[in-house]
């Protein structure tokens, strides 16, 4: 693929409720950016409060992209996301402005950096019916599946890593060879991107659990439960589906399945939360070459615009 973009690209990354929103606000209100959501749950139609979406009021201030671009019902893959995005940034700086890339869904950073390997391409048909058996027999059925098919890839893969096993099955089943015999065996398929990472990380974890909590009590306050509802009401939508998958709403999902009550969800999804940001800051720590801000601390959002100001020579 032929880029065509002004490199560096300008990320700002973290995990969740570390103040990403909040600092790509503060860089538009002084720069002329557009941002690009880099985040596999906003892009979701009808998932507006449990993904801590922009409001109505902030995207009139600012142009979002790969917003609201999908029904619950599809999937997304992540060389779309990655052809999206460079397809954003092109327009972006077509228009003479910058492009800020936000969010916390780290393999979607590391495809748009280092490119994608050249993988078959998804096929619905193959999707649907591995979703379908999923459904039925649970995603730790699956997994042994793929143990049998492919040991190297099922080790590195949790058992209910449904998005990932899901991909491996689907792979094997177009291809007729293992993802790990077609990884080791190929070079990216696309051409990395330089990028500038912003990495909003908590000093201290403790803090960043409490800001998870209360964010996500914030969510049932403004009718995250009613938003499940609407979706689950739909009656083509379960559990199978990356939207649905989405921590918060599998947990609530489960309340009207009848499986959990209110508190058990709330406690489950807030600690699914909390795992969630311990794997994306793992995966930022081995990032070297970003540059940290403590997300925690009182002035993290000023820091992110002085250090951007200082990164790339913005006046």
């Amino acid at each position: 693929m032929s880029l065509s973009v002004q490199a560096p690209l300008l990320c700002i990354a973290g995990p969740t409720a570390s103040g990403k929103s909040a600092a790509a606000r503060a860089i538009a209100q002084r720069w002329p950016v557009e941002i690009i959501n880099v985040d596999s749950a906003t892009i979701y139609r009808g998932m507006d409060v449990g993904t801590a979406k922009p409001t109505a009021q902030e995207r009139s201030e600012v142009t979002h992209h790969l917003l609201d671009i999908l029904d619950p019902a599809d999937s997304y893959s992540v060389a779309t996301f990655r052809r999206d995005a460079l397809q954003s940034v092109r327009d972006i700086q077509s228009r003479g402005n910058l492009p800020l890339l936000v969010g916390g869904t780290m393999m979607y950073f590391k495809a748009l950096r280092d490119g994608l390997n050249d993988l078959p391409a998804a096929n619905p048909d193959i999707r649907k019916a591995l979703e379908a058996s999923a459904a039925a027999e649970g995603w730790p059925a699956m997994h042994a599946k793929l143990k049998t098919i492919d040991p190297i890839t099922a080790q590195r893969l949790s058992p209910n890593d449904s998005q990932r096993i899901g991909r491996a099955l689907e792979i094997w089943q177009i291809s007729g060879q293992p993802m790990s015999a077609l990884l080791g065996a190929t070079q990216p398929a696309d051409e990395p991107v330089a990028t500038i990472t912003l990495s909003l990380e908590p000093l201290e974890r403790s803090l960043l659990h409490t800001r998870i909590a209360e964010r996500f009590d914030q969510m049932l306050e403004l009718g995250l439960l009613a938003e499940v509802q609407a979706l689950y009401a739909r009656g083509d939508l379960h559990p199978g589906l990356p939207s649905v998958r989405c921590v918060g709403y599998r947990q609530l999902w489960s309340v009207l399945e009848g499986e959990l009550d209110l508190k058990q969800a709330r406690e489950q999804a807030i600690s699914a939360t909390r795992q969630l940001a311990k794997r994306q800051i793992t995966w930022l720590r081995s990032q070297p070459e970003r540059h940290m801000i403590d997300a925690c601390a009182p002035s993290a959002t000023e820091q992110v615009v002085q250090a951007i100001s200082k990164i790339i020579g913005l006046p």
